[in-house]
Formats: structure tokens, C-alpha cells, sequence
């Protein structure tokens, strides 16, 4: 599968923003993965965000994204997003879709074998 994330930008702090992840697959449909956002920022490991099932009934965040950051799907688009709210400094992050068939929704970036290129998120204080 083919991953494209997109809608990073500049958003200032105690605002919103959604990005999306479009996926196109040769192989297995979309809807076989399991999906998840990871942030990455410089010096640091890439890092867990959120995950969601393949049918979209499943989610799992960060503790520090919990009420504020919500994962979804639309498996007959093809589409995945997350949607930023009440975003804060340190979500400041490159941030990659990623897609498993490892069940259970790792949070271990090691268990995802598809990679979207990043969007860049910069939130200012």
C-alpha cells in the first residue's frame, strides 16, 4: 500500500487542524490494515500518536493526546485522518500515517511496514 499525508501547516496554540492520509494498494485493499499516526521531531525516536483498527471500531492514543486528537477512516475512500484540536507547542512534530496487518495496533513503530513521506505540523505559542 501507498501512503500520502497531507494537511500539516501553522496553527497557532489552542487551535485545530486535520490531517489526512489517502492510501493506494496493488495488493491488499485498505481496509486489511490496521492504521496509526506517529510524530517524529529532530534528535528524537519516531513516536506513537494514535492508532485505529481495520474497521475503524478500535483507537488508541498517547496519553497526552487523549480528548484533543481523534483517529478515523473511511475505508470506502481510502482515507485515513486526524483530527488536531485544542493543538499545544509540543505537538510540533513531523507526522507520519503508517500501516500494519500486525493485529492489536502496535505502538511500536517496528510493527509498521508502510510509511507515508510526513506532513509538517508547527503549532506557535
Amino acid at each position: 500500500v501507498q501512503l500520502q499525508a497531507s494537511g500539516g501547516g501553522l496553527v497557532q496554540a489552542g487551535g485545530s487542524l486535520r490531517l489526512s492520509c489517502t492510501a493506494s494498494s496493488s495488493g491488499r485493499a485498505f481496509r486489511q490494515y490496521n492504521m496509526a499516526w506517529f510524530r517524529q521531531t529532530p534528535g528524537k525516536e519516531r513516536e506513537f500518536v494514535a492508532s485505529i483498527s481495520r474497521s475503524g471500531g478500535r483507537t488508541d492514543y498517547i496519553d497526552s493526546v487523549k480528548g484533543r486528537f481523534t483517529i478515523s477512516r473511511d475505508n470506502a475512500k481510502n482515507l485515513l485522518s486526524l483530527q488536531m484540536n485544542s493543538v499545544k507547542p509540543e505537538d510540533t512534530a513531523v507526522y507520519y500515517c503508517a500501516a500494519t496487518t500486525v493485529v492489536g495496533g502496535p505502538t511500536d513503530s517496528e510493527q509498521y511496514f508502510h510509511w507515508g513521506q510526513g506532513t509538517q505540523v508547527t503549532v506557535s505559542s
